[in-house]
């Protein structure tokens, strides 16, 4: 790493130095290329100082990923102000909650949210400036028009102490928190970057994003490319006869995906002749892969893969399993550490796990957050007086020390008095003839208080009965794990980062009852 990259904010102006003619950032044919973004990011550190932004302050973006994000992103780092963006595929309430929250008062927005926006600072209960990026719109000034106006300010240098990006949970328990990612967290991604394999971009390597730019990995993908000098081309809406197209004619050579949108791109039409040669690495996580999908994809790609397992909270990072590493008993591993961070499994008393005991999965290092905005209390509840970050994940570490999740703590199902948790049942199912997707819940008994259904979105064409979903999965792993009910489904719901939102299935089974669980 260069010993100038510092921080975020001065991934331009190096780069725009060593290679300023260079392309930076790629969207839908515009290009950006570093030396316009130095450029243009000291205009909008001069843009929010002329808006009165102060260090500390809160700015939203709301909108599909844009070469603008970039620019207001590092002029934001350079102001020391925060740029928070919002998951654009919530509801106009969540939204607000979101902008409340946050105190911003500019909002970035991109023409197909100008209508909720408007929506949005009606429920909002200060004044917001909406300010519109790309085109014109009654209500909001024009990005383009204040950025040109403005002259780059002489700032004072950010510190480590800057909250750099606040970026939100997805909320599938409670409300949404705000994370605070600062400076020294990133400060540790950019040293770390390069010493996880896989994940070392270089200068002439391209970058495809299809991650949205609210998610960490979205965030954090690109990033890495743009600290390496590489051209990092976005594709605002995940398709994948686009992605694949895009790989073959850009020679894209690395890409982060969720599983669902391996498991899509398996199955797409185009996927047959495409040219994946450039590829060198397909980073992965978010969410549990089969592993009948990973190993489909692994051949079909030919490249390396990497799964990275981590949360909002640890700045992305935690484990990673290794390309060599992707195979036998590890397929179903996340791997080990990162470099300078720890893993531990927390038994119930709070103490280590012995080897191959489930327990809650712990990080600490130099990416846990700062903390949860405004919420003392939830982040006394997450992160230990001694740094320790709580995923709320349930995992076990083996006699090698590699790292097995099992599911969400707060998921598991009690049948019996026995703990089962769904991933594990989800990956015996994934791989049965006729299945395309597929989730599992726990659903009322009488008798056993919880009992194991599974959800089942079937491949095209094809109609798997119930009873060949149960005994594929009996044949993988123990009789009270398996289904005893199988339900058919055309599309599992899911948050913006791929995970499947249990609730939802499980709130017609639960319906009228007190709680949601056995």
């Amino acid at each position: 790493m260069s010993q100038a990259l510092r921080f975020l904010a001065d991934i331009p102006t190096v780069h725009a130095a060593e290679r300023g003619g260079q392309v930076a950032v790629e969207c839908e044919g515009r290009t950006l290329t570093y030396a316009e973004l130095d450029r243009r990011a000291g205009q909008v550190a001069g843009l929010l100082a002329t808006a009165g932004a102060k260090p500390g302050d809160r700015i939203a973006w709301l909108g599909r990923s844009h070469e603008a994000y970039f620019e207001i992103f590092f002029g934001a780092a350079r102001a020391r102000v925060c740029l928070a963006p919002i998951n654009a595929r919530l509801a106009v309430p969540e939204i607000a909650f979101i902008l409340q929250d946050s105190g911003a008062d500019l909002f970035f927005v991109t023409p197909e949210f100008f209508a909720a926006a408007q929506m949005v600072v009606s429920q909002v209960d200060r004044p917001i400036r909406l300010i519109g990026v790309r085109e014109p719109c009654e209500g909001f000034d024009s990005y383009e028009a204040l950025r040109d106006a403005a002259a780059a300010p002489a700032l004072p240098p950010p510190v480590a102490a800057d909250d750099v990006l606040q970026l939100y949970t997805s909320g599938t328990t409670g409300l949404p928190k705000g994370v605070r990612l600062d400076n020294a967290n990133y400060a540790s991604f950019l040293e770390l970057r390069t010493q996880v394999e896989g994940f070392d971009y270089g200068p002439d390597d391209t970058v495809l994003i299809v991650m949205p730019l609210f998610h960490v990995a979205g965030t954090n993908i690109s990033f890495s490319g743009l600290a390496a000098g590489g051209r990092v081309i976005l594709l605002p809406e995940f398709s994948p006869a686009a992605v694949l197209r895009l790989i073959e004619a850009e020679r894209v050579a690395h890409i982060f995906l969720v599983p669902a949108m391996i498991n899509m791109l398996l199955q797409a039409p185009e996927i047959e002749g495409a040219d994946l040669s450039s590829l060198r690495s397909v980073a992965y996580g978010a969410s549990p892969i089969s592993e009948a999908v990973l190993a489909a994809a692994t051949e079909r790609f030919g490249c390396g893969f990497i799964q990275f397992y981590g949360m909002t909270e640890s700045t992305g990072a935690g484990t990673f399993l290794k390309p060599r590493e992707h195979g036998g008993a590890l397929l179903r591993s996340c791997g080990k550490a990162w470099p300078q961070m720890a893993v531990r499994i927390l038994n119930e008393d709070g103490g280590e796990a012995a080897v191959g005991e489930i327990g809650e999965i712990a990080i600490s290092g130099g990416m846990v957050m700062a903390g949860y905005w405004n919420r003392p209390e939830a982040t006394a509840e997450t992160v230990t007086p001694d740094r320790w970050l709580k995923t709320g994940d349930a995992g076990y570490r083996d006699e090698n020390g590699y790292i097995f999740v099992h599911d969400r703590v707060k998921d598991m199902i009690v049948s019996g008095g026995e703990n089962i948790y769904p991933a594990e049942v989800e990956n015996a199912i994934l791989g049965c003839p006729g299945v395309a997707d597929a989730a599992v819940i726990g659903v009322p008994d009488e008798r056993w208080g919880e009992a194991v259904k599974a959800i089942v979105v079937p491949a095209a064409g094809a109609a798997p009965e119930p009873q060949d979903v149960i005994a594929w999965a009996r044949q993988r792993i123990a009789g009270f794990k398996a289904p005893k009910s199988v339900d058919f489904i055309d599309v599992l719901p899911r948050n913006a980062s791929g995970k499947v939102l249990r609730r939802e299935l499980r709130k017609p089974y639960w319906e009228g009852r007190d709680r949601n669980v056995g």
